[in-house]
C-alpha cells in the first residue's frame, strides 16, 4: 500500500452489508470535493485483518441472513446491550490489533474514522493500552444503536437522528462526544437531473406513477416471483422498476414472468444510478438499511418498507414509521393495497415527502466531515499547548 505527502484521513469499513462502505464512500467523496491537501484512504478492515478467512466469512453471513434470519435477530439482540456475552463475542471479532497498529503506524493518519463497529472496538482497545492516540471519530450507520457502536476511548460519534444521540446519552456517553448530522451519502442522491429527462434515459413515461423495487439481490424478492405477481393485482396499470443486483437467476426468472405483464416493467441488475431510478419514482418498496432509506429521505422518495431483515432493520423501519417517513407493510397483500390507495388518494404520499423534507439534510457528508476535522485539529491544539 502506497501513500502521498498528504495529511490522511483513513476510513476503516467492511462490506458485510453495502451501507458501511457506501458511508466510507460518502466521506471519501466530501474530502476529495473540499480539502486538496488531505488523502482519504478507505480501508476494508475485515478485508485486510483476515485474508484468508475473510470470504468465508462473507458468505456465512449472508447465508444467515438470507436462510436463518431468526439465528441472526438472536445474536443482534443477545448482544444489543453490553454483557459478558456480547463482550466475548466482540473479543473473537475483532483479533488483528497488531496488523491494524502497523498501518496506523505506516501511514500516521491526522484522524482514524470507522463506519463498521468492530473497527471502532478494535480502535478504542488500541488507544486504551496506549499504543495509538489519534483521534478516533465513530459513524454509526442505522438509526438505531448498538453496543458494538459503543467504546470508551472514541472521541466522537455522529449519529443520524436525535433518536439515537438521546440513546446514547442515557448509555452514559458524554453529549459533547456525539454530533447529529444525518447519516452521510454520497452527493449524486442530492442533486439529479429532472425527472423527465430520466424517464427518456430509462425508457419511461414521465407522469406515470412509478414504484421502485430494490433489495432483490439480498433475497427481498428472491425466494419467488409472487411477490412480483402480486402487483397483478392492482386496478390499473403502473410502472414497476425491480432492481435484481447480482441476483441473475432472479432476474432471468422476472424476465420471463413480465412479457405478459399489464405494467410497464423495467429490470435491472446491479446499478451505479440509484440515484436517478429514485428521482424518477414515486415510491420505493425495499427493506430498511440506514443508508438506503438515508437516501430516499435526501430524495423525497416516500418508502413503503416490506421484509426488514431483523435486527437493525427492523429498528430502522420502527424509526422510519414513527417520523412519519415510510409506512411497513405486513404481507404482499398489504403492499398491493397501500399502493392501491396511494393511487386514488395521493395525501399519504404527500404527507411522507413533506416528512422526508424536514427531517433529512443534505449536507450530511460535509457536516459529518466538519465533526472528523474538528476533533483532528482539536488534537493538534492540545499538543501545541502541551509542548
Amino acid at each position: 500500500m502506497n501513500y502521498t505527502d498528504k495529511d490522511k484521513i483513513l476510513i476503516l469499513s467492511a462490506t458485510y452489508g453495502d451501507g458501511h462502505k457506501q458511508v466510507a464512500n460518502a466521506i471519501s467523496e466530501a474530502v476529495d470535493f473540499s480539502l486538496p491537501n488531505v488523502e482519504p484512504i478507505i480501508l476494508d478492515i475485515m478485508q485486510w485483518l483476515h485474508p484468508y478467512l475473510y470470504p468465508v466469512s462473507n458468505y456465512c453471513y449472508k447465508k444467515v441472513i438470507n436462510k436463518f434470519p431468526q439465528l441472526y435477530s438472536f445474536l443482534y439482540r443477545k448482544t444489543h446491550a453490553r454483557s459478558t456475552f456480547s463482550a466475548k463475542l466482540n473479543a473473537l471479532f475483532s483479533r488483528g490489533m497488531s496488523s491494524l497498529l502497523e498501518i496506523l503506524q505506516t501511514m500516521n493518519p491526522k484522524v482514524v474514522v470507522s463506519t463498521y463497529p468492530l473497527a471502532a472496538g478494535i480502535m478504542s482497545k488500541l488507544k486504551e493500552q496506549g499504543f495509538i492516540d489519534v483521534p478516533v471519530v465513530t459513524i454509526i450507520t442505522d438509526y438505531t444503536d448498538h453496543s458494538y457502536w459503543l467504546h470508551p476511548y472514541t472521541d466522537q460519534y455522529v449519529v443520524g437522528s436525535n433518536q439515537v444521540k438521546e440513546k446514547l446519552i442515557s448509555l452514559g456517553i458524554d453529549p459533547h462526544k456525539i454530533k447529529c448530522t444525518g447519516i452521510p451519502i454520497r452527493q449524486k442522491f442530492i442533486q439529479t437531473e429532472p425527472r423527465d429527462v430520466l424517464a427518456e434515459k430509462y425508457g419511461l413515461i414521465p407522469n406515470q406513477f412509478t414504484v421502485l423495487v430494490m433489495g432483490g439481490g439480498e433475497g427481498f424478492i428472491g425466494k419467488g416471483i409472487s411477490t412480483f405477481r402480486a402487483f397483478e393485482k392492482l386496478a390499473s396499470p403502473i410502472q414497476l422498476i425491480i432492481i435484481c443486483g447480482r441476483n441473475r437467476k432472479l432476474q432471468k426468472q422476472l424476465e420471463a414472468v413480465v412479457r405478459n405483464s399489464k405494467h410497464k416493467v423495467l429490470i435491472l441488475g446491479f446499478s451505479e444510478d440509484i440515484n436517478e431510478l429514485m428521482a424518477v419514482s414515486d415510491l420505493m418498496v425495499s427493506k430498511s438499511g440506514g443508508v438506503t432509506t438515508t437516501e430516499a429521505m435526501a430524495m423525497e422518495l416516500p418508502l413503503l418498507i416490506y421484509r426488514p431483515l431483523p435486527g437493525q432493520e427492523e429498528d430502522n423501519a420502527k424509526f422510519l414509521v414513527k417520523s412519519g417517513m415510510a409506512i411497513l407493510a405486513k404481507n404482499e397483500e398489504d403492499i398491493i393495497s397501500n399502493i392501491q390507495n396511494m393511487l386514488s388518494n395521493s395525501i399519504p404520499l404527500l404527507l411522507m415527502k413533506f416528512k422526508a423534507r424536514i427531517n433529512q439534510t443534505k449536507t450530511s457528508s460535509f457536516d459529518a466531515l466538519d465533526v472528523i476535522l474538528r476533533e483532528a485539529n482539536s488534537r493538534v491544539t492540545q499538543k501545541s499547548v502541551s509542548v
